[in-house]
């Protein structure tokens, strides 16, 4: 039987030449003979059954079939070396940089460290927050909190936390509590709303599920991020639309109403990971996030 590949070595020394359009200069940089190179070269050429390199002069030059196989040996030696290098610096246990929103990483993260420093040890996990769009896929960046729709990308490994829920809620200071109490949703649209530019879409997605026309809850103030909307909120500023879980704790401590509750949305929080990193580090952070949003309030 016929194998799927040529052999490795000749697939190497192809791509140094091939990079180089040199035979001497790839004996160089592999540090064996010419007629070395020239051997496994001429090897891949009868497995293939095509030339790959012309003569020109006294040099060589890629044939089409050449520069078809360069490009493939290209990207798939560059993504082996980009692998082992992960695998490589995941074994000398470097830490694993969590990226998430600021807000999350504020209002719910950081008051249970102490938790997942004492349980998770092992983990050396460096944090970065931003309240801009997130890149799972950015470089040093070794797992993302994110909150997002499936279905999720092919090269991504993402271990789903929880369904998003989000709900208005105000301060017992706002000028209007009292009077919010006891009434519909749609008493709302009297109300001083308050919106954050980093989640433009949240008013309008809870009032699709309440059956409330969305064009009918775009006044009020507006601020750039999440957490600066949920510091007005306490502030007695006005009414917020916000996720369950930023808010639970101020809910349970009596610091903000939720008067309607919430509703759920088509987003997951998830942690997403790269595939192609390893995953050793990931499943048991994943698991100890699971945990502890199954003690969050709902």
């Amino acid at each position: 039987m016929a194998r799927d590949l040529p052999s490795l070595n000749a697939l190497k020394a192809f791509e140094v030449a091939a990079r180089l359009e040199s035979m001497s200069q790839a004996a160089d940089e592999l540090h064996v003979t010419h007629g070395a190179v020239s051997r496994q070269i001429r090897q891949l050429e009868e497995e293939l059954g095509v030339a790959l390199f012309d003569k020109v002069g006294r040099g060589v030059q890629l044939t089409a079939a050449g520069r078809q196989l360069r490009d493939a040996c290209r990207d798939a030696f560059g993504s082996l070396r980009e692998v082992c290098a992960e695998i490589r610096q995941a074994d000398q246990r470097g830490p694993f940089l969590l990226a998430c929103p600021g807000s999350l990483l504020a209002r719910w993260f950081i008051p249970r460290l102490d938790r997942l420093n004492a349980e998770l040890p092992e983990l050396n996990l460096h944090l970065s927050a931003s309240e801009g769009e997130l890149d799972p896929r950015r470089a040093g960046v070794s797992g993302t909190l994110l909150f997002a729709a499936p279905p999720w990308p092919a090269d991504m490994q993402v271990y789903p936390l929880r369904q998003e829920r989000i709900g208005p809620v105000f301060s017992p200071r706002y000028s209007g509590a009292a009077r919010l109490q006891g009434q519909p949703a749609s008493a709302l649209l009297n109300e001083s709303l308050l919106h954050t530019h980093s989640r433009s879409q949240a008013w309008a997605d809870w009032a699709h599920l309440q059956q409330i026309d969305p064009a009918s809850l775009t006044q009020g103030q507006g601020f750039e991020h999440l957490y600066y909307l949920l510091e007005a909120a306490l502030s007695g500023l006005g009414v917020a639309i916000a996720p369950q879980l930023l808010v639970a704790d101020d809910i349970a401590a009596g610091r903000l109403l939720a008067p309607w509750g919430f509703v759920q949305t088509q987003h997951q929080l998830g942690l997403w990971v790269p595939k192609r990193q390893p995953q050793g580090a990931a499943q048991p952070l994943a698991d100890w996030l699971l945990s502890e949003l199954a003690g969050s309030s709902e």
